[in-house]
């Protein structure tokens, strides 16, 4: 048994729950913790969000709050003899300008590590939850996170994800932009409201679409004002994943909340003062989502963020890592990024395969861990995607594309570390007045000179982005690394591409490289000059 505890900062109140887990019970669908035994469960409602969406920053007295909370939570978890917690704060510290003040005050005043996720790492969590939740089966859900200061869009078909997209349509960010004061909302105010969510999701709602091979079979809603929802309107019929919204209820539910002030729903809903406000807009946000995928019930399984951290941890303290899965759910991501763009995905497949090749082989050399490998994969798979931006500099259109994309899988600081990589696999090596290097860790810049090192050969083994390069394999001998080669006879361009590029190899790990055939064995080290004997003009080199 382990005891985790997973708090939750976000953008309406700070939540802490702190659970008994057990081992996993292995099914099919792999390891189950499903259902927690809590502890202890508190709430501290502090609305960090307050001032955010308006201001852009944190208030000295908020934070102050804020830090009084982890503090009690804090002892509450010294008390109960946590082994393990995480703390996670969503929009309102990501989007504020001193949210790194909030972070160091926490730590400081409170003894609580606090960790500054993206949207794409709260959907993902969220996802966890659901599916530890629910048992998926092959069918299309729509998973709904509605949270104070964002909504994350997750589509899943049977437990994996396709597409996520966290959108600026938070409950409090709403409420602060549109519902000013605490009377009845006027239709003038709920048609401004309803127009700002429709424009803000129609671009996720159709790329949804595009991204799904058929309807949308459920919408499964996740935050605490869906489980209000589910509470005051719930389906006549009981639903096998537990309780479920009925969308035409809640459409009357909408118009009344709406004719009521904030005290008047706290009375006639026996609501809390910091949900009677924010309902509104949740249920907004909700009918819009039902409207645009024709539903009429959403389910709601009684999960959220706080649940997806807990799995996370449960799986961290009982199961090994899973660096294949991880690969797997890393490299779907990037396809799926790669495809948006209408990369060359032959080619970033094939360079991703020599480029992890060579990394497993040079091991011994670089001493890098599985999961850089894994980035490695990534920056492979995606060098070549700022072709569609411009060919003309198209490493930098790399390096912008994926620093500022949604990859599932992977931190903001991997992510980093992945966009450096693709941006130096051609032209000039990495550089410490380059801005985007010189933000690097002195470890990580030792990462990406290496990682960049590996790929510039494993690019210019498919040159031409025709594989006339089949296989690859490389030993040490030294200080060289010989590359054995087979495919077609014509790849001279390939295999002086490859002594053109080597240089930062020299650099990183300190190896010289040499070519030699694998069918006969025999060297083909190329010259420094592209080879004479070739009839055609040699094309503008792809990358």
């Amino acid at each position: 048994m382990a005891r985790l505890a997973a708090i939750d900062i976000g953008s309406n109140a700070i939540r802490l729950r702190v659970v008994d887990v057990d081992p996993p019970l292995l099914t099919d669908d792999g390891p189950r913790f499903y259902p927690f035994r809590d502890v202890l469960v508190d709430r501290a409602p502090v609305r960090l969000g307050h001032d955010v969406f308006t201001k852009g920053r944190l208030e000295n007295g908020v934070i102050g709050a804020a830090c009084e909370a982890l503090k009690r939570f804090r002892a509450a978890m010294d008390a109960a003899k946590v082994e393990r917690y995480r703390a996670v704060a969503t929009s309102a510290a990501r989007e504020a300008q001193n949210g790194d003040l909030f972070v160091e005050r926490a730590e400081r005043e409170s003894r609580v590590h606090v960790e500054i996720i993206e949207g794409v790492e709260e959907a993902r969590l969220v996802q966890l939850a659901v599916v530890e939740r629910i048992p998926m089966s092959q069918r299309r859900s729509l998973l709904v996170d509605i949270g104070g200061g964002s909504t994350e869009l997750t589509l899943l078909e049977g437990r994996l994800p396709v597409y996520s997209r966290s959108l600026p349509v938070g409950t409090v960010r709403l409420l602060e932009a549109f519902l000013e004061g605490r009377g009845p909302i006027d239709m003038g105010h709920r048609k401004l409201l309803e127009e700002y969510v429709d424009r803000v999701c129609a671009d996720a709602f159709r790329e949804i679409e595009d991204a799904s091979d058929g309807p949308v079979d459920v919408v499964i809603g996740t935050g605490g004002n869906i489980e209000t929802l589910a509470d005051l309107c719930p389906m006549p019929i009981a639903f096998p994943e537990g309780r479920a919204i009925e969308v035409r209820a809640m459409r009357r539910l909408l118009d009344d909340l709406s004719a009521k002030s904030v005290d008047e729903r706290v009375i006639a809903y026996g609501l809390r003062p910091d949900r009677a406000d924010t309902i509104v807009p949740a249920a907004t946000v909700l009918c819009r989502v039902a409207e645009a995928f024709g539903r009429e019930s959403i389910t709601a399984p009684g999960v959220g963020l706080k649940e997806g951290v807990l799995v996370d941890l449960a799986r961290q303290h009982f199961v090994p890592r899973d660096f294949g899965g991880e690969a797997a759910a890393v490299s779907e991501a990037c396809l799926r990024l790669g495809r948006r763009y209408h990369f060359d995905e032959a080619h970033g497949m094939l360079v991703a395969r020599f480029a992890t090749r060579l990394f497993d082989e040079l091991s011994a050399r670089h001493r890098m861990s599985p999961r850089d490998r894994i980035l490695l994969h990534a920056a492979s798979l995606l060098h070549d995607v700022g072709d569609f931006v411009r060919y003309e500099g198209h490493h930098k259109h790399s390096y912008y594309l994926i620093v500022h994309a949604d990859l599932m899988g992977l931190s903001p600081a991997e992510r980093e570390i992945v966009a450096n990589v693709a941006r130096y696999h051609r032209k000039s090596p990495p550089q410490l007045d380059h801005e985007n290097f010189r933000a690097l860790s002195r470890e990580d810049r030792a990462k990406v000179k290496a990682m960049a090192a590996i790929l510039r050969v494993a690019d210019a083994l498919d040159r031409e982005h025709r594989a006339k390069v089949a296989g690859v394999s490389g030993r040490i001998e030294g200080d060289t690394l010989v590359l054995e080669l087979s495919g077609t006879e014509d790849r001279s361009l390939e295999e002086w591409t490859v002594a053109a590029k080597c240089g930062m190899l020299k650099d990183a790990l300190g190896l010289d490289v040499r070519i030699v055939d694998a069918a006969t064995g025999a060297s083909r080290t190329p010259t420094t000059v592209p080879p004479a004997s070739r009839k055609t003009p040699i094309p503008t080199p792809r990358s």
